[in-house]
């Protein structure tokens, strides 16, 4: 194997999907790149003068051997090859020297075959000069990147050409033009009869062959009979006979079949980014019919015939009509079409519109998808894909079901390059009451009701260095966005979300505006609301003092800050229910300059010191009883609150040791690191702490001190990511493990580093919880994480969580564990209605192609003991047909809001080539190339 030094240009190979919408957008055309080449060169033209020419190259071949000659004890080659590598650089010149290049020119207007004559005389001088190889018998010989052996080669010539300036009168082929095995002329030689294996030369890339050709030069005529084929660059037309017009070549052919190709468009490459993905694949169309009129270079008129995107010996499907207007890298109309699958008539449609067009998206209706589940019956799922440009487009559909009623949603996608991209997908299901019996023979039953989804997100390139951002996930009914989505993910959301952000930097300074709207849902009536609306911050970077060692920055923040809780009551009496919203939000200025000295003198021990002072400014504080204690009521009372920081991470002293192991498979060297971490977080006293209303790290500082302290173990292996490459180190493995000391126990209860020290059911204790976590990455394929934490005071395991994963381009796998522990002191570990364990696991196969693929998926309730959800989906792609379904099982559970505790679902969803399918607004199908 070698390995030669080159550049790459990358390719894809995906057939052109048409009426696509999943189709991967493109930006606006931009000039293209040319190809790589084979090896780094530099070459320099000189063409001063037509008559003389040198054409300059100086490349570098840098090649690598993985085998090589043996040699034998006096240092000469055999031919036995051994594992023994070899590097071999070589550089190369080359001159092509063309001249001096000597002409002459005959007039001849008289001359009946051409009015001029033309004898050129070229001298050619090659010279190659290689660099000298003292390695090359060593060389095992495959092709020219092997066979340099150092010296020079000089290679001469002479080259005589000779041309001719002739007309070639329009519309009258020369008989020289036309071979047959014989000929008869007539009608003073302008008509002619060619007579057995008639091949026809029209010029171009039209070549027409028969049996028997009558041709009318007077008349633009031709009639030919007998095995005729029309050919026309990569378009057939093959007939029994065919009557067409030698000046225009549209005609008339009888019981024939023909193949047209549909190339993909070329896409040219962004500026500064790769080129894109060349399509080199095509699209056939084969058509048949009885009379076949050719009027257009790709437009047909077939009568009494069909066609099909699918070339095989026997098609598996075809479109039959009594007229069908076939339009290559367009679109094909039909009347009466009736679609066969095997011979067998399928589907009958007064009038259908086919695309037959060049690029990977068209505009048209989408094959619709089949659907059935407990909850809403049997269902069809429709789609109509908008083309709109090669950078934008848009998906209009609709789903039936027979239970519950209908729904209807668009998606939009744009790509217009770097400067701005988005997607936006809107639904809308409007169900009606149904009725369903439960497996205990009682009925439930469901109200009427219409609710909406939105989704989507946007980027944005502004003027004055700025970029904009923003997404929404939004549902209007919680029950419906359970219920009706297909992934665990969108079935166990509970919360809904309007984001957006301008950022923009300049001259160290950095701008930044959010806005941030999250309502989590605790069942269909009671939600509290939090965000930023809006939140503005802008910061310096840091920057050294003068001369110093010192480094200065300062951050400043002014927000509104949104917390609102919405509680609905229902009175036992009356049954009415109250509507409450209880606004704790407030508006919050900070502003917080910092100075920062890192103390870096020695590698195996460090110190980061650093000093900062928060100003900070809430609209709203806690209200105060008569005793001073601060209330749950929120008020319009200021508070003024300022507070210092000083923080020194200490990291070492650092414990180093290295393994050389030339002959691991795995490694040649292995490093084991051993880091002690300790910080140290000092805070000044906050005395109106109880007044502040919390919301994230700025609100928590409680005064008095924190040190955490830790112990880093960091694995690395230096390895070769691939064969002839130098090795290079890289992290495997890494475990961490900490814990927190408080000397004010109420920080225990507000340090966000810890993932279980914000449940409400905590102590205060001076201890934090033990925190455990560790990260593997042994391969490119392979990766492991895991996480706990152990409560400090009753010694007892409050969380932990593992994730495994392997992915190679044919296998993709996951599997997840996670689980809340019991601890019975404490309220929130020793309800089990807050306990969980779950195990998630997903695997997605398919072959490198795409033709054949399988995807399982499942979510394990542990802590229950059933099967939350379980997912297959699979599918098969031909040359001109494909197939994809998929089988879900859902157990809502009995605190879900659906009206069946179980949903059975099934979808199915079929593809013909040129017309593309989608996945539904449910997300079915989602694991399948589409």
């Amino acid at each position: 194997m070698r390995l030669p030094v080159a550049f790459l240009t990358f390719f894809a190979c995906a057939a052109p999907v048409l009426a696509q919408p999943i189709t991967p957008l493109s930006p606006p055309p931009a000039a293209a790149q040319p190809a790589a080449a084979p090896a780094p060169q530099i070459r320099y033209p000189f063409k001063q003068w037509q008559w003389f020419t040198v054409n300059n190259t100086l490349s570098w071949h840098q090649t690598y051997y993985t085998r090589t000659y043996a040699l034998d004890a006096d240092g000469q080659p055999t031919p036995v090859v051994v594992d023994v590598g070899l590097n071999r650089p070589v550089f190369t010149y080359q001159a092509q020297i063309v001249g001096p290049v000597f002409n002459r020119v005959w007039d001849t207007p008289t001359n009946g075959y051409a009015e001029k004559f033309k004898h050129t005389i070229e001298p050619v001088l090659t010279i190659d000069r290689t660099s000298a190889v003292d390695a090359f018998q060593r060389v095992v010989l495959f092709d020219g990147i092997d066979s340099y052996v150092g010296g020079a080669r000089y290679t001469y010539g002479l080259n005589n050409r000779f041309y001719a300036k002739r007309k070639q009168a329009p519309g009258q082929p020369a008989v020289a033009t036309t071979i047959s095995d014989r000929r008869e002329g007539s009608n003073d030689q302008k008509d002619w009869h060619f007579i057995g294996h008639v091949e026809m030369d029209r010029g171009g890339d039209t070549k027409i062959y028969a049996d028997d050709v009558r041709m009318y030069t007077g008349e633009d005529r031709a009639i030919a009979t007998g095995n005729v084929l029309f050919a026309q660059g990569q378009n057939r037309i093959a007939a029994e006979r065919a009557e067409f017009n030698t000046e225009t070549r549209l005609g008339t052919f009888y019981n024939a079949w023909g193949l047209s190709t549909v190339k993909a468009q070329p896409q040219a490459a962004r500026p500064g980014t790769i080129a894109a993905p060349t399509n080199v694949q095509e699209n056939v169309v084969y058509f048949f019919g009885e009379k076949i009129e050719k009027i257009g270079p790709k437009k047909y008129k077939i009568t009494n015939g069909g066609f099909s995107t699918c070339v095989q010996p026997t098609p598996r499907w075809d479109l039959h009509a009594g007229t069908v207007i076939l339009n290559v890298d367009h679109y094909t109309l039909l009347t009466n079409a009736v679609m066969t699958v095997k011979g067998v008539p399928m589907l009958y449609l007064p009038i259908l519109y086919y695309p037959t067009k060049r690029e990977d998206r068209a505009t048209g209706f989408l094959i619709p998808t089949y659907g059935t589940s407990s909850l809403r019956g049997q269902a069809l799922h429709n789609a109509f894909f908008w083309a709109i440009d090669r950078s934008q487009d848009a998906t209009i559909m609709h789903d039936w079901y027979s239970k519950t009623g209908q729904g209807v949603g668009s998606e939009y996608r744009y790509n217009f390059g770097p400067s701005a991209s988005g997607n936006f997908l809107a639904s809308m299901l409007d169900e009606h009451a149904t009725t369903y019996v439960l497996d205990d023979g009682t009925q439930t039953t469901t109200s009427a009701s219409r609710s909406y989804d939105i989704r989507g997100s946007a980027n944005q390139i502004l003027p004055g260095n700025l970029r904009a951002g923003a997404s929404v996930s939004y549902f209007s009914s919680i029950v419906s966005s359970q219920t009706f989505n297909t992934n665990i993910y969108d079935a166990s959301r509970n919360s809904r979300s309007i984001r957006g952000n301008v950022a923009g930097a300049w001259r160290g300074y950095t701008l930044n505006g959010t806005l941030d709207y999250l309502e989590y849902f605790f069942d269909p009536t009671n939600s509290s609301v939090s965000g930023s609306w809006p939140r503005i911050g802008i910061s310096r970077g840091e920057r050294p003092i003068g001369d110093s060692p010192l480094y200065f920055s300062v951050n400043g923040e002014v927000a509104r800050l949104l917390r609102q809780s919405k509680v609905s009551t229902t009175d036992a009496t009356t049954g009415a229910t109250t509507a409450t919203d209880i606004d704790t939000g407030l508006g919050r200025f900070d502003v917080a300059p910092q100075i920062r000295y890192p103390f870096k003198q020695w590698q195996w021990f460090t110190v980061n010191n650093t000093l900062s002072w928060h100003q900070t400014y809430y609209t709203r504080t806690y209200a105060l009883d008569a005793d001073g204690q601060p209330t749950p009521v929120v008020v319009d009372v200021g508070l003024n609150r300022p507070v210092f920081t000083y923080q020194a991470q200490i990291v070492g002293p650092v414990f180093n040791r290295v393994w050389d192991t030339p002959t691991n498979g795995y490694a040649e060297k292995f490093k084991h690191t051993i880091e002690p971490v300790l910080t140290i977080d000092r805070t000044s006293a906050v005395d109106a702490f109880q007044r502040v209303v919390l919301f994230d790290g700025i609100d928590s500082y409680v005064g008095g001190a924190r040190y955490t302290y830790g112990l880093n173990n960091r694995f690395y292996a230096k390895r070769k990511q691939a064969p002839g490459q130098p090795a290079v180190a890289r992290e495997i493995v890494d475990v961490e493990v900490s814990q927190s000391y408080y000397t004010n126990q109420a920080q225990s209860l507000i340090d966000r580093q810890y993932q279980t020290t914000l449940l409400s059911g905590n102590q205060p204790n001076n201890f934090s919880p033990i925190a455990l976590r560790v990260r593997a990455m042994p391969t490119n394929e392979v990766n492991a994480t895991m996480s706990a934490e152990f409560d400090s005071r009753y010694r007892s395991l409050r969380t932990i969580s593992a994730q495994g994963g392997y992915s190679t381009p044919i296998l993709q796998a996951s599997l997840s564990w996670s689980k809340r522990a019991f601890i019975a002191e404490l309220s929130d570990f020793n309800n089990p209605a807050f306990l969980d364990q779950s195990v998630n696991a997903s695997t997605n196969l398919r072959t490198r192609d795409n033709k054949y693929g399988t995807q399982y998926s499942f979510t394990y309730d542990v802590l229950r003991g059933g099967f939350t959800q379980q997912s297959i989906q699979g599918f098969y792609n031909a040359q001109c047909c494909g197939l994809a379904l998929q089988y879900q099982s859902f157990n809502y559970g009995v605190n879900s809001f659906s009206p069946i505790p179980a949903d059975h679902r099934f979808f199915l969803s079929f593809t013909l080539a040129g017309l593309g399918n989608f996945s539904p607004m449910n997300g079915a199908l989602g694991g399948v190339p589409h």
